[in-house]
Order: structure tokens, then sequence, then C-alpha cells
């Protein structure tokens, strides 16, 4: 909900754009997979019914949601309790809330407190690839303290590197580890970048480097960026990531099928 409206006049993109380094590929029946979506809702769109198909159509086994709220929860749980079994949710004032909405068991979930604005959810889930971890996360906007765009732009990189170095501690470093949501920040900003020293990468941008997953649109002029990632670690392979045109949301819904990687077993 939150943006800096004065990034195109701050910031215009020169160059080529770069080229997929991926490109979808269909997989055999009989191989196993994990399908996810992460979607920010948008806390004030409670109940809106496009938004709510975005989620209920996505073929997802594993939906990370955030920008929940009490009225969002009770909505999702009425309509998609059957489709979902298994929910979770994480309430926090203004757009700070979390959901995690399941078709496959949830082992665990461990909700960790907010280092800037917002709090984590490392979510545990017993798949078809054995035992993944799953840390949903919504990191600061680029909004100073005092509620300036300007000011947001230049003093909160550090914070998001920050929340995403308190956050990523929780990962089991023997589960393979999926890092989503709703980033505030492209694949230059520092809390990706801290990841991928780490080795966990983005995978939108390998299939489709141009897509935008937020659009604020004004009177005069359309902003469009991609603040939401669907992140893996060397022990998961992205076989399918889109962006979804779909919702009312200012953000729109990514969808991602991983797979193991080669060589890797399925862990217990």
């Amino acid at each position: 909900m939150f943006r800096l409206l004065l990034l195109a006049v701050l910031l215009p993109v020169f160059g080529c754009a770069p080229r997929p380094t991926r490109v979808a590929a269909d997989l055999p029946p009989d191989v196993a997979r994990l399908n996810l979506l992460t979607y920010n809702v948008n806390y004030a769109l409670a109940g809106d019914e496009p938004t709510l198909g975005a989620v209920a159509q996505a073929d997802a086994d594993v939906v990370c949601l955030q920008e929940t709220t009490p009225e969002w929860e009770s909505i999702l749980r009425a309509n998609l309790a059957r489709q979902f079994p298994h929910m979770e949710f994480k309430h926090s004032p203004g757009a700070g809330g979390l959901g995690v909405l399941s078709k496959l068991p949830i082992e665990s979930v461990q909700y960790l407190p907010p280092v800037s604005w917002f709090p984590a959810a490392r979510v545990v889930l017993m798949t078809p690839l054995g035992r993944v971890q799953v840390l949903n996360v919504h990191l600061r906007p680029p909004i100073g303290n005092s509620g300036g765009v300007v000011s947001g732009y230049f003093s909160t990189p550090p914070l998001r590197r920050s929340e995403i170095a308190c956050f990523a501690d929780s990962l089991d470093p023997s589960l393979p580890a999926l890092v989503v949501g709703d980033f505030n920040e492209e694949e230059g900003g520092r809390a990706l970048g801290w990841l991928r020293r780490r080795g966990i990468r983005s995978a939108l941008p390998e299939f489709s480097p141009r897509a935008k997953t937020w659009r604020w649109r004004t009177s005069v002029y359309s902003l469009h960026r991609r603040y939401d990632h669907l992140c893996y670690d060397s022990r998961l392979k992205p076989v399918r990531v889109e962006v979804r045109p779909a919702g009312r949301s200012d953000h729109m819904p990514v969808f991602g099928t991983f797979t193991l990687a080669d060589g890797v077993a399925p862990s217990d």
C-alpha cells in the first residue's frame, strides 16, 4: 500500500532489458513439485471479489499473503476453507498482517517480531518434495519515519537489509528454503543482495526480467515496479515463475512451481 510515487521522476530506467536465463517447462506427471503463490492482498480491500478470486483460482498448493487483516481472515476462511484446509494468520496493526493458506500439512509456524515495521513468518510444510521451509516477509516500504517518500528512498534500504538478515537467521540450514513476499525493492536492493550472496536468488527475473508485480496509477502517470519475489536456495529448482494479472490490489500475485534440484533427496 505504501509506495514511493516519485521514483518515476527520480530513477528513470535506461538501457536494454536483460534476457531470461530460464524457460518455463512442463514437468512430467510423476515428478514431485510444489506450487506456491505470494500475494500482497492490500489491507484496505478485505473481501474484494477479484482479489479473492486471484487466490482461489491460482492452482497453488501454498499461498503466502501479506497485508491480511481480521476481516481478510474471516472472508478467506468462509470462502476457501475447503480448498485450503490448513490456514494460519498473524494480525498486526495496519498493513502488517500475514497469512498462509495450504493444501499441504503445516508442521509449524514461527512468527518473527518486527525489526522495522512488519513481522515475518517461517512456515515448515510437509510437501511432495519433503519438508520445506518458507519465510514469508513484508519488508519496510520506502517511506521515512516522518512519512517522507524522498527521505525514505534514501534511508530505508539499510533497514530492509537488516530485516532480511534478522528474519533469515530463523532458517534451518538442513531444510530447503523459499523466501517470499513483498520486499519493497527490486533485485538491486540491499535485502535481495544480502540473500543472493548467501545463495538465495529471486526466480522471477530469471524467467521474466521485464515483469512488474506492483502498479500505482495516478491521473498523469502509471508506476510499475517488481517488488514481490519468490527466492529459492540451491536445493530447489524453479521450473515456472510468472506474474498473474489478477485482482485489484496494488500488487499482483506471483506464482511459482519448484522441484528439487538435481541430486537433492527429499528432506525428512
